[in-house]
């Protein structure tokens, strides 16, 4: 099924599950849709099984946005107990998205139902809510732990039965090219199919050394790994540290929570000449999420980094904002320049991503799926340079295969079902895009808020010279307060507290 028949279908109101492999374009798709139907002003919940694919997004995650939380079951009086506006949310919503939907448990769809039917006080699968759910079953699948109720695919859970969803399956590779041998063998590896020739393929990518590695994105299956990778190429630059604090607004619980699924660190550290890599679609397309570049300059006054993309593009990169919405209502925001050092990423958080080229280290690979997210997000097999592989890596779930067929067949019947709206499809890919509409006055820059907050903070967001670093670790072993060091640096007390920590430690400064 193509992109412009799936939007079609979930424009008309079905209840839907959207699917295909990495790479189809499940999430332009999403925001397509949402766009589209806030437009025609109705109230739409964008939210996803973790708090990083939510953010992608623009929402929450589904079980905050339920109140479910970490639940295993819905208890007696659940509904009544439940807190006035999430309640009124739940009410209001027409649209509910859920997406990474390969990630939520089969019982927990269930409870996600139970609630909606409680609070909306109507038995009917989600309450009559619309739910469009997104994901692909061959990629992270929903983790089962010892000290809590172990469950499945969410095609195996009550609600999917009743609610039957229409299987849109889209098909068109918008990442690897057909004839490649990358797609081929991510083709093979979602059929349970891996060769020897296959995986000769990817040894010999272990073989090749790549031209630029100091400008190469790893990926990695834990955490230690790409910090310790990450700290250390930025320590091996010469130059002065740049230091980015982010700014926050909400409550701190919610700010926490947001603080989780945003990829921008909450002090972003840079010097010239470090690799970035952009972890936010930019409104004008002038770089996507995943997007690599090194910071090539600062720009004057507002010390902005300056990155030269891949793509040929130089740009000054402004601080951009992430929001944690629950229904309509804005619960807290982050804003920071929207960079992270891309030497190394997990395999994780590459979820989502198209990669110029990486790097990747598979040989701690300890799902099924794991190895089939970190390669597919590449573009072609010559863009890939392996440092190491198990078997694991090449696996996928044997559910998730017997899955897909039956998907892939239903997907089959409900084109035909909907092949009317073929026409829309194609009027509406026919129509210009509207231009989005300017905001009205009220919000200030960046710039504007950098000058306000320097009439406070004097040397808030400026560069730290080494005479400042001196002062500072001189007064704080001499026991002067965070407080005091603030006002005498001009700078915030968040942003001397990391100074600190990155001198001491964190276990010195908190």
């Amino acid at each position: 099924m193509n992109q412009g028949l799936a939007l079609e279908i979930l424009l008309s109101g079905e209840s839907a599950l959207l699917t295909g492999p990495a790479g189809t374009g499940k999430t332009f798709v999403l925001n397509q849709f949402i766009k589209a139907s806030k437009a025609e002003g109705k109230r739409v919940s964008v939210t996803a099984t973790t708090g990083l694919a939510a953010t992608h997004l623009g929402g929450t995650t589904i079980h905050s946005w339920a109140g479910i939380g970490v639940l295993d079951e819905i208890y007696d009086g659940f509904a009544e107990r439940m807190a006035k506006g999430r309640r009124e949310i739940i009410e209001k919503t027409d649209i509910l998205i859920i997406d990474e939907i390969s990630m939520m448990h089969d019982f927990r769809l269930d409870m996600v139902d139970e609630v909606c039917r409680l609070v909306r006080r109507k038995d009917t699968p989600f309450g009559g809510i619309q739910v469009v759910m997104s994901g692909d079953f061959y990629q992270l699948p929903p983790i089962n732990r010892g000290d809590s109720r172990a469950g499945g695919f969410v095609v195996t859970s009550n609600v999917w039965r009743e609610l039957d969803p229409s299987v849109l399956y889209l098909d068109d590779q918008y990442r690897q090219s057909k004839g490649d041998h990358l797609l081929e063998i991510l083709t093979a590896m979602r059929a349970g199919d891996v060769r020897r020739h296959h995986a000769e393929q990817l040894l010999k990518r272990a073989e090749v050394s790549p031209p630029d590695a100091d400008n190469l994105t790893e990926l990695h299956t834990v955490n230690v790994d790409v910090d310790r990778i990450n700290h250390a190429q930025l320590d091996r630059l010469a130059g002065d540290e740049v230091f980015y604090t982010q700014a926050t607004t909400g409550s701190q619980n919610y700010v926490e929570n947001l603080q989780r699924s945003v990829l921008a660190p909450p002090t972003l550290i840079l010097k010239q000449g470090a690799l970035v890599m952009a972890v936010k679609n930019d409104a004008t397309r002038r770089y996507a999420n995943g997007s690599i570049g090194s910071v090539v300059d600062f720009e004057p006054v507002t010390d902005y980094p300056v990155v030269e993309f891949r793509g040929g593009r130089t740009i000054t990169m402004a601080p951009d904002t992430w929001e944690l919405r629950d229904g309509d209502k804005k619960r807290a925001s982050i804003s920071q320049v929207p960079l992270r050092l891309a030497w190394a990423i997990t395999v994780h958080k590459s979820q989502g991503m198209t990669l110029d080229a990486a790097r990747i280290d598979l040989r701690k690979a300890f799902v099924e799926g794991m190895g089939y997210v970190a390669l597919s997000r590449v573009k072609r097999l010559e863009d890939l340079y392996l440092t190491g592989i198990n078997r694991m890596a090449l696996q996928t779930s044997e559910d998730a295969r017997l899955i897909d067929e039956t998907l892939r067949t239903r997907a089959a019947a409900d084109a035909k079902r909907f092949s009317h709206l073929e026409q829309l499809a194609a009027k509406r890919a026919a129509e210009p895009a509207a231009e989005p509409k300017k905001k009205s006055g009220g919000s200030i820059s960046w710039k504007e808020k950098i000058a306000r907050m320097r009439e406070t903070y004097p040397n808030a967001y400026r560069p730290w010279l080494a005479s400042d670093d001196a002062v500072l670790k001189q007064e704080f072993l001499s026991g002067i307060s965070i407080a005091d060091l603030s006002r005498k640096l001009g700078r915030h007390q968040g942003s001397i507290t990391m100074r600190l920590q990155k001198h001491f430690g964190e276990d010195v400064v908190r």
